[in-house]
């Protein structure tokens, strides 16, 4: 932490909570934004952005201390301050993986390249003077709903603008970087750049099958990190135990990957000259293994019986990204689809995290996953998606014809 001094100012908590938590999950998407890019100016945001935390998070702590009347208030506060507190791990983090690329430690080719594979992909592109996304705002454009994609900077000569809100404008010849869905890059790519997407294959110099295992092995650790921290709030807002349990068995799993890839690194380093470029593979899955611990933390909450302050709900319901449950009932236009063929994160810009079904749980469905008749959907994304999804879950299809079921 920065040793400037804070001064305190009053602040409503709910305006922080809301904060902390929009920052921290912008500060991993722009971490491994500037791992895979190798970009210092991103890297730097990113530690900006860790002291912002900071500093959020010393409001929060005396604010709910001024707020609390009596031990009741006072123990809902108390898993309030357990939440941001895990909310500024997530934010170091991030801080962490940032610092490999200012400590110039080059990442093996291997893992960039799978990077790219992740469920949630980082693509950077240049926008085409003929491009309707040029002199259009990213309200207007609703990317995250259209394509699934969300900009989390714009380079615009040699000034930048992170995490933009709807009302940016985005010019020609503008960089931006977005965040999203596989399905999703090539549809955002080429509308942002007026050209076909390159789909380029990644064809290794060196075959060292404990490196591309170790890369693969980090993708699934980015990968379950960031789903255990989208079910712990989902465990939080609906205080649903079973997630939490899941959210704890996904932290547990982490370790033993965390382990896995330590072994896997020491092999590779007896095949490679540049040992070097393996520090920053331990230090990425390291950060991984702190964000999934972070968000044991907020699932330990609803394990433990402690009662949240309503004012954390409220939080997370104006975030940047809410989570929705939404109930598929006959005749929905769902009933009997894939999750790959409804294209959901592409089509709404919402991504499934659970589906409930009868007594059981569903986490992390893939694109083969069959929704039925009765399932409960768990999905995060813009509040605009949300409507969309809900609309879709109501949506039937008669004589070729849509039309919407009102209850």
């Amino acid at each position: 932490m920065s040793q400037k001094e804070i001064k305190y100012h009053p602040k409503n908590v709910k305006d922080l909570l809301k904060k902390m938590k929009d920052i921290s999950e912008l500060m991993v998407d722009l971490g491994y934004s500037a791992v895979l890019f190798e970009n210092e100016d991103i890297a730097d945001e990113v530690l900006r952005l860790e002291e912002e935390i900071d500093v959020l998070l010393y409001h929060a702590r005396i604010a709910a201390m001024l707020g609390a009347r009596g031990i009741d208030e006072a123990e809902k506060l108390s898993g309030v301050l357990q939440i941001a507190s895990a909310t500024e791990n997530i934010s170091n983090a991030a801080g962490d993986i940032a610092k490999i690329v200012l400590a110039d430690l080059k990442l093996p080719e291997e893992f960039k390249a799978h990077l790219k594979e992740a469920e949630e992909t980082i693509t950077r592109v240049k926008i085409n003077p003929e491009s309707d996304f040029a002199s259009r705002t990213l309200k207007d454009l609703n990317l995250k709903t259209e394509t699934g994609m969300r900009v989390i900077a714009i380079r615009r000569g040699h000034e930048w603008i992170y995490d933009p809100d709807n009302e940016a404008m985005l010019i020609r010849e503008d960089i931006i970087f977005a965040e999203g869905p596989d399905e999703g890059v090539p549809v955002f790519y080429e509308l942002a750049s007026k050209e076909k997407y390159p789909q380029k294959g990644y064809e290794s110099q060196r075959k060292i099958d404990a490196l591309e295992e170790a890369a693969d092995l980090i993708i699934d650790m980015k990968d379950t990190s960031e789903l255990a921290v989208g079910l712990a709030y989902s465990a939080v807002l609906f205080y649903s135990k079973e997630i939490a349990h899941e959210v704890e068995l996904l932290e547990n799993q982490m370790d033993l990957m965390r382990s896995r890839l330590e072994s896997l690194v020491l092999k590779s380093a007896k095949e490679i000259d540049d040992t070097e470029s393996l520090k920053g593979l331990l230090q990425l899955g390291t950060s991984s293994e702190v964000i999934s611990d972070a968000a044991y933390e907020i699932a330990d909450i609803v394990l433990r019986d402690i009662e949240l302050h309503p004012v954390f709900m409220l939080a997370l319901r104006e975030s940047d990204e809410v989570i929705a449950r939404v109930n598929v009932e006959s005749p929905s236009e769902l009933i009997g689809k894939t999750l790959g063929s409804l294209k959901l994160e592409t089509e709404t810009g919402m991504f499934v995290l659970a589906i409930r079904r009868s007594d059981k749980w569903i986490y992390h469905p893939g694109g083969k996953t069959v929704v039925k008749e009765g399932d409960s959907l768990i999905a995060m994304g813009t509040k605009s998606g949300e409507e969309l999804l809900i609309r879709m879950s109501l949506k039937k299809i008669k004589n070729g014809v849509e039309s919407i079921k009102m209850g």
